[in-house]
């Protein structure tokens, strides 16, 4: 609950939760743990009470199943307050409707922190920008005009586009920069260690 480097890994461990057995990848987190107890969640006076993050998707990144994965982080005083890294409930038949349904997501939780922060007295008068690693899915939150390569998605995910216009932003971003890509999947270590960084 206080380690959001591990939220992917937890997501991947519940897996075999029904059904143990021997697990060398529980082992090795295990060992990254053991490594790594001193890493802490730190606020600071940075960002002072306004509230952003980042937004993924992993396109059927699951090979059993062939479903997605949403992951995000958001992010106030310089430390995360809220993540998740969850497997999608549907199949996404491209790249950008997985980031669309994570967008979702991540916008639902961020208007809900905005309404809790208002009733605690931060009300964000800006919009809450969500960093976002998929030009597609910026483009569909911003354009209410229907197009070809988007015809496939659910009308409903097109709530991205209400919570724009109530105070939500994506805002495009390199992948390699996209530090929720740490609660998508495995990286190389050198990556891992630079997202974690970033979101102490």
């Amino acid at each position: 609950m206080t380690r959001p480097d591990l939220a992917w890994a937890y997501s991947e461990l519940s897996k075999y939760v029904q059904f143990p057995g021997k697990n060398d990848n529980a082992e090795h987190v295990l060992w990254y743990f053991r490594g790594t107890w001193n890493q802490t969640i730190r606020y600071s006076h940075e960002n002072l009470n306004v509230l952003w993050g980042w937004v993924d998707a992993d396109w059927a990144g699951n090979t059993d199943t062939r479903r997605s994965h949403t992951e995000y982080i958001l992010m106030m005083n310089g430390g995360p307050i809220s993540w998740k890294s969850r497997r999608q409930d549907n199949l996404s038949l491209s790249t950008s409707k997985a980031e669309f349904v994570a967008a979702s997501q991540a916008g639902q939780e961020a208007i809900y922190l905005r309404d809790t922060l208002t009733d605690f007295g931060f009300s964000q008068t800006k919009a809450t920008l969500l960093y976002e690693d998929n030009l597609a899915c910026v483009a569909m939150s911003e354009n209410p005009v229907r197009r070809k390569f988007c015809r496939h998605i659910d009308i409903r995910k097109y709530f991205v586009r209400d919570l724009v216009l109530n105070g939500l932003k994506l805002v495009p971003l390199r992948t390699h920069k996209m530090v929720a890509d740490a609660l998508t999947k495995s990286l190389l270590s050198m990556a891992f260690v630079g997202h974690r960084q970033i979101m102490p």
